[in-house]
């Protein structure tokens, strides 16, 4: 039903999640991202509540990714349906899959990335993400979208995919990119990397008007001069 990558940039900072699942709108649920804190993926049967309450462990009380993943789980109950991965500011990667969790599913961790999905065509679909991340070049939303595409080509889920989302946090208390493709009959993830290659040469533009309206860009739009 889901599968996903969650990664950090070392030289940036960044971090980020790509997200795809064969139910409607996955980027309103699922990815969980904050700037100087790191990255939270919540899947399978979700509760969205353990993304939030997962950063705020690892920002509160400095909790190491595994520990605040451990609480987060313990405090709410029903773990046994819930898939969640961790990454923190430092890289460090927490996994978890309940024994409950649905059809086929796996979780990986690789070097400042892990993958997780469930109902997968097979488990070495996650393993073909967190090599495509590992090998792939650019910034970090084009390396987790490589993993996307790797997903893909391996097989993806056992069933269709409908919708897809792109998280990054850097620097700024917002996120960088919030992308999403909340429906889509075929192919959501190419739909999400063509939104990304349009957003991409806007994303500084958009940085900019927020910090110093007087410095922004004029986009020719009723009113903007």
């Amino acid at each position: 039903m889901t599968f996903s990558i969650i990664g950090r940039c070392p030289e940036t900072g960044q971090v980020g999640i790509a997200i795809s699942s064969s139910s409607i709108a996955v980027g309103a649920r699922c990815p969980w991202v904050r700037a100087g804190v790191g990255a939270v993926s919540t899947q399978n049967i979700t509760l969205p509540a353990l993304g939030p309450q997962i950063l705020d462990l690892l920002e509160r009380e400095q909790s190491a990714p595994a520990d605040a993943l451990e609480r987060a789980l313990g405090a709410n109950g029903w773990s046994q349906h819930r898939q969640v991965t961790v990454i923190d500011s430092q890289g460090r990667v927490a996994l978890f899959t309940g024994s409950e969790a649905l059809g086929v599913h796996h979780a990986v961790a690789g070097e400042q990335c892990a993958a997780a999905g469930n109902l997968l065509s097979g488990r070495h679909v996650i393993e073909a993400m967190v090599s495509a991340f590992e090998q792939a070049d650019g910034q970090l939303p084009e390396r987790l979208l490589a993993a996307m595409h790797a997903a893909m080509a391996a097989g993806g889920e056992a069933g269709p995919v409908h919708s897809a989302a792109l998280k990054v946090a850097g620097e700024l208390t917002w996120p960088l990119v919030d992308l999403r493709v909340d429906w889509a009959d075929e192919d959501p993830i190419g739909q999400l990397d063509a939104l990304w290659q349009a957003y991409r040469p806007q994303m500084q533009d958009y940085v900019t008007r927020a910090l110093d309206p007087t410095a922004a860009p004029s986009y020719g739009v009723p009113g903007d001069e």
